[in-house]
């Protein structure tokens, strides 16, 4: 059986030599370089791997490294078949705004990524508009790009509610120079992770408006300012969005996810992870996506599961294809919600999340095996009302046995392997 898509994590090191060999000869295609620094030895290292494993992969991850932008350079200049980089957390190659500064040594950069099609630089507080402008240019087919946790600025203009225009800043990333790069690359670009970046409301709308341009991804997750009027308008005016992540964008209400069902028919990943203003209301919207297979509401404490109950079984959509979902620190979520929930599940879920929801009981557990028979994952951690006879698949206890308690091996049968149990209310 041939193995594809493992990334190998390889810690630069002299005692990794050896691993580093054999490696190349089996032609790997992703890996990971751990306890990069920029110290001589490091950089001793990295010439075999560049010779033994360059020419082969297609995803490279420095995530958290302290490389030199010498041996950045010499490293990536070794591995011309990249498709996928990760510089995330890596402050010492910005530090300073010199890398890829010299025109031959970028002219020689671009030869080898101009097949690079995904660039990640989560997390680099030293990554300005220069920087990022020299970098992104050798890459010339990006349709993915992630700025998460970067911080970025906002000139507002005289009318309120527009983005002045500003230029190219040496020493800070702007939203703006953001703007001029998505508009540039507007026929290519697919996915945008902007998570944690402080995303205003008219910065939201101003991507949104931008022509051409058909994003399939998009996570402003944590930009607390978002309204959902601006959610409304960028469903509007992408409408081919299959993933979105408006989790920890506290300012949202329902009327956001009105949108979201009326206009993202082909939403296939949402996640609303704290989201304190989502209602079952707002759940109960969400029953136009038809082609959604994972949803995320953690912690959303007004959601007891009766408006996505109502959602899934409202007959709008196609037999669900839900298969995953996660309830996890939902305090509203009690016994019967869930019993309204389960049966409408469909045969697809794969995955359930219930962590820390704290009122739930083996009558829940109970229902869950009895119908959601297809779960390869439970996850009910912090339940604190489970007992031992629930986790057992066991029937409840009578409350003074007179005999030592027997187990009854069920084989099949009329109801199957679970016809003793309660059945869940309609």
């Amino acid at each position: 059986m041939v193995v594809t898509n493992v990334q190998y994590s390889i810690p630069v090191s002299s005692a990794s030599l050896p691993a580093i060999k054999s490696l190349g000869l089996r032609g790997i295609t992703c890996i990971s370089l751990t306890n990069l620094d920029g110290s001589p030895a490091s950089h001793q290292v990295l010439e075999p791997v560049a010779y033994h494993l360059g020419p082969k992969p297609q995803s490279l991850c420095l995530s958290g490294g302290s490389p030199t932008q010498a041996s950045f350079v010499a490293l990536i200049l070794g591995c011309p078949a990249l498709r996928i980089l990760d510089l995330s957390g890596c402050n010492s190659l910005f530090a300073g705004g010199t890398l890829l500064a010299q025109p031959e040594t970028a002219q020689r950069v671009r030869q080898v990524l101009r097949g690079l099609c995904e660039l990640h630089l989560a997390g680099l507080r030293d990554l300005t508009d220069l920087s990022f402008n020299r970098l992104s240019s050798c890459a010339p087919d990006l349709e993915r790009l992630s700025l998460a946790y970067c911080h970025l600025t906002f000139e507002l203009g005289p009318a309120r509610g527009s983005l002045g225009p500003q230029d190219s800043s040496p020493s800070q990333l702007s939203f703006h120079n953001l703007l001029r790069f998505v508009k540039e690359r507007a026929d290519r670009l697919h996915a945008l992770d902007l998570s944690g970046t402080g995303l205003l409301p008219e910065a939201l709308k101003a991507l949104g408006q931008v022509a051409g341009l058909q994003l399939q991804e998009l996570s402003p997750h944590g930009c607390q300012d978002l309204s959902t009027e601006a959610v409304a308008a960028l469903c509007r005016l992408q409408s081919g969005l299959t993933s979105l992540d408006l989790s920890g964008c506290s300012e949202l209400a329902d009327g956001a996810f009105l949108a979201i069902s009326r206009d993202l028919g082909h939403l296939q990943c949402l996640r609303l992870r704290k989201l304190q203003r989502l209602t079952d209301a707002g759940c109960t919207s969400l029953g136009g996506l038809g082609e959604l297979h994972s949803l995320d509401l953690a912690e959303c404490c007004l959601v007891s599961g009766r408006g996505l109950a109502q959602a899934l079984g409202s007959g709008y959509r196609a037999p669900a294809p839900l298969a995953s979902l996660s309830l996890a620190y939902c305090s509203s979520l009690k016994d019967a919600s869930v019993f309204s929930l389960i049966p409408v599940l469909g045969l697809s879920l794969r995955v359930l999340e219930l962590s820390s929801c704290v009122a739930l009981t083996n009558r829940t557990l109970q229902a869950i095996c009895a119908y959601l028979t297809h779960l390869s994952v439970l996850r009910m951690a912090w339940c604190k009302e489970l007992q031992d006879w629930g986790l057992l698949g066991l029937g409840e206890p009578s409350e003074e046995p007179t005999h030592e308690p027997q187990v009854q091996v069920m084989e099949g049968g009329e109801g199957g392997p679970w016809a003793e149990l309660p059945s869940c209310p309609s």
